[in-house]
């Protein structure tokens, strides 16, 4: 009987992690990159703000939660609060009785 062969199997090649996103879009202003969020997971606390429009959302974190999380919070809860406002039924704009001054109103002056 001949002798098994060694194998010469190279290690499978790692996996690169890609990065995800850190700045975002603003859904207020439509500025590219210009919402960041920022984590204090000791204080168990994330805060997102907008550079240009000064939009800020906050939300509790945990060790697992990354800036796209809160990134997805925070257009989950917009969207939630115009669903809302959509809901709402508005009172019609007050009419006033009085009419506007016309251009024949002021040459009989």
């Amino acid at each position: 009987m001949g002798k098994r062969k060694k194998s010469s199997k190279k290690p499978a090649p790692s996996r690169q992690k890609v990065p995800l996103d850190t700045a975002f879009t603003c859904l207020f202003c439509h500025h590219d990159k210009s919402v960041t969020v920022r984590m204090d997971r000791k204080e168990g606390v994330a805060q997102l703000v907008c550079r240009v429009c000064d939009q800020r959302y906050q939300s509790k974190v945990n060790h697992l939660t990354e800036p796209i999380d809160i990134y997805s919070e925070w257009l989950d809860s917009v969207e939630q609060v115009n669903q809302r406002d959509d809901h709402v039924p508005r009172r019609p704009i007050a009419s006033s009785s009085r009419s506007l001054p016309t251009a024949a109103d002021s040459d009989d002056e």
